[in-house]
């Protein structure tokens, strides 16, 4: 990893009695602490990381809001609120480190509905905050009209589940294509075992990580997704790690996604 590398997308579970779940959460993980992420982070080379509100918190960001501000690592993190959030409880997770807020269409515990985002995209730009999208591309037809017309910059994570045998002709990753032509929409190459059963490299990642990276290298970013909540194939860290240089062999392009691209992302310079 480069000097600076940054884990763009990664969650903190528990301890459950003092952060409990949303009563119709979808599933109950293990305990995932900051102090746990923070070891796996020093052994792959990152230097800073991102962490995501899970959907079954809901909008009580506290657990996540703990780790941002324990001291440990250099965090920063994608809140989930409501469009009635007031002013002084954004603030107040812009002190703690917050410079985003997740969209959720596509976990099984329900988020925030995507006819919230125009709204919350005019609450969030004086902040310099973005939009970040979990969604099954293709299957939201009104996704592409909306994303376009946001005010802010907005985040497509997990290849929007484009599936990976379908390869970058796929009616789902020319979505993708298309949105790469808007100048504020941006990509997290995370999530391959979400896309792929190639396990444990998961090759068929690489064309739409290749492609995406070839078509905006000033708009990607990369990720962990650690601890891999709710997924049947748990991947190693380091594999993950490791397919970076399969997913992007240029050095130059590498530094940006990794290094460059976070800092200006999400506020570390």
């Amino acid at each position: 990893m480069p000097a600076g590398a940054c884990d763009c997308h990664a969650h903190v579970f528990g301890p459950q009695e003092a952060f409990p779940y949303l009563p119709n959460a979808a599933f109950i993980p293990e305990d995932a602490s900051p102090r746990d992420y923070v070891r796996m982070l020093r052994m792959i080379g990152c230097q800073r990381a991102v962490l995501v509100q899970p959907s079954i918190y809901g909008t009580d960001n506290r657990c996540m809001l703990a780790a941002l501000t324990s001291g440990v690592f250099d965090f920063r993190g994608v809140a989930v609120v409501d469009a009635g959030v007031s002013d002084p409880e954004l603030e107040a997770l812009h002190r703690a480190g917050v410079r985003g807020v997740r969209i959720n269409l596509s976990s099984k515990t329900p988020g925030l509905p995507l006819d919230q985002a125009p709204k919350l995209a005019a609450r969030v730009k004086p902040l310099g905050w973005h939009l970040q999208f979990f969604v099954r591309i293709g299957q939201v037809p009104s996704l592409e009209q909306i994303i376009a017309e946001m005010p802010v910059p907005c985040i497509i994570d997990h290849f929007g589940h484009a599936p990976a045998d379908g390869g970058v002709d796929s009616p789902e990753f020319k979505i993708l294509l298309r949105l790469a032509r808007l100048d504020h929409v941006w990509f997290k190459l995370i999530g391959p075992y979400r896309i792929s059963r190639q396990w444990p490299f998961y090759p068929d990642v690489a064309p739409l990580a290749r492609a995406l990276a070839a078509a905006v290298p000033d708009r990607c970013v990369w990720g962990t997704d650690w601890p891999h909540p709710n997924t049947a194939y748990m991947p190693n860290d380091g594999d993950l790690a490791d397919a970076l240089g399969e997913w992007l062999p240029d050095a130059e392009i590498r530094r940006k996604v990794l290094v460059d691209n976070p800092g200006r992302l999400y506020d570390f310079d």
